[in-house]
């Protein structure tokens, strides 16, 4: 690839990997920039990656994973951008799959892990769940929707910087993102080691803040995907409910009424949400 490379790495207290990874990108790709977003790190993250050649953005306090993305975004010179974890799960020798993937006419490549690859049984399940529903929404098959391991376009990739939130779904919303504005996206298996250190996910906290990224996944794409079928269903109940106090009683009761209007209601905002979607995705 003849682009300019830019590797951007966010990080909070990774003081240990940190160093080994910066190392190992620089060997492999002697001519890409390292950034590495030092996330309001209480130890020596900063210096470490300084140390071992990366530039270092830093944040005065800890401000969030996909903070730290748009922050290496903007810092980025680079055509491509290539974004991974710094706690040693991605494995840097597959900057360069993905990057041959980006080559053959794709505007983002994302590090799909395989089967092994997952933290715990539960967050597995969870992400199989989240691709599941990503795939009904965007109508293409969705390998890893929360994978932070990324080859993209960084032109395109900033277009939707205002979208990003500075939590933890990041991956969630710039792969959806470039799906509704008919970019093309691929996946490239990949396999993740165990993380060096202690995880920055809490999962009671966190387990709910993915519940809503399920909601947030229908917004972001296609909100009548989600709330057509709610709909439906709120009519469907509501005529169920009428049959039988219409067999029981001969009449038509409140409960109908409601669960009819309801369903109205419902539409009439996925109706809604549709347009300010579009609105979103509109060409600059």
């Amino acid at each position: 690839m003849s682009a300019q490379i830019s590797v951007v790495l966010p990080a909070r207290n990774e003081s240990a990997p940190i160093g080994g990874v910066v190392m190992q990108i620089r060997a492999l790709l002697p001519e890409a920039e390292v950034i590495v977003v030092d996330d309001g790190s209480s130890d020596s993250t900063g210096e470490a990656a300084s140390k071992a050649g990366a530039r270092v953005v830093r944040h005065p306090y800890s401000k969030g994973n996909g903070a730290a993305i748009k922050s290496g975004a903007r810092a980025a010179a680079g055509d491509v951008i290539v974004f991974m974890d710094a706690d040693g799960q991605h494995d840097p020798a597959d900057i360069t799959t993905l990057l041959a993937r980006l080559d053959e006419g794709y505007d983002m490549v994302v590090g799909a892990r395989q089967a092994g690859s997952q933290a715990s049984i539960g967050r597995g399940i969870a992400n199989r769940f989240y691709n599941r529903l990503a795939t009904y929404m965007t109508g293409h098959k969705v390998a890893d929707l929360t994978s932070g391991f990324r080859a993209v376009r960084a032109a395109k990739f900033r277009e939707f910087l205002y979208l990003l939130p500075n939590g933890f779904s990041y991956p969630t919303t710039s792969t959806m993102a470039f799906f509704r504005a008919g970019y093309s996206v691929a996946y490239e298996p990949i396999h993740a080691a165990k993380r060096v250190g202690k995880s920055h996910l809490r999962p009671l906290h966190d387990g709910l803040r993915f519940l809503l990224i399920i909601f947030k996944i229908g917004t972001l794409y296609s909100p009548l995907k989600l709330f057509a079928p709610a709909a439906a269903g709120l009519f469907l109940l509501g005529s169920l409910w009428y049959l039988h106090t219409f067999i029981q009683f001969g009449r038509f009761t409140n409960m109908s009424a409601l669960l009819y209007t309801g369903s109205v209601v419902v539409f009439m905002m996925g109706l809604i949400s549709e347009q300010i979607t579009a609105l979103m995705y509109r060409d600059s």
